[in-house]
């Protein structure tokens, strides 16, 4: 079980919780640049950002640095820098409940 104090604070950033909605929805290991793509995506409210603009280096330091190893300190988010890869598994349901429900009232990349 964990605490909903925990699971709100994993929650509590927006690039963190865009992050962890795509990461929800993988199955297995994840490569750190697709789950940036996607943050970077979502950021830009789905139109692309161009690689020149810096977002894609900014947002992939971000996460590999602060926001990535933040989650695994949860059991359920796995984060390995040395393979560039994360995933979540077996999260929990106070986890669940609240990752589904907050994705669906921001709704990014829609």
């Amino acid at each position: 079980m964990v605490a909903l104090e925990t699971v709100f604070e994993l929650l509590g950033n927006e690039r963190r919780r865009y992050a962890l909605y795509y990461l929800y929805e993988r199955d297995g290991p994840v490569a750190i640049e697709d789950v940036v793509e996607t943050v970077e995506r979502w950021e830009a409210d789905g139109e692309r950002v161009g690689l020149e603009d810096g977002s894609f280096e900014e947002i992939a330091l971000e996460l590999q640095h602060r926001h990535l190893p933040r989650s695994a300190e949860v059991e359920f988010v796995q984060y390995d820098p040395n393979q560039n890869v994360v995933q979540i598994t077996g999260s929990p349901p106070e986890f669940d409940a609240f990752v589904t429900i907050a994705k669906l009232l921001e709704s990014p990349g829609e």
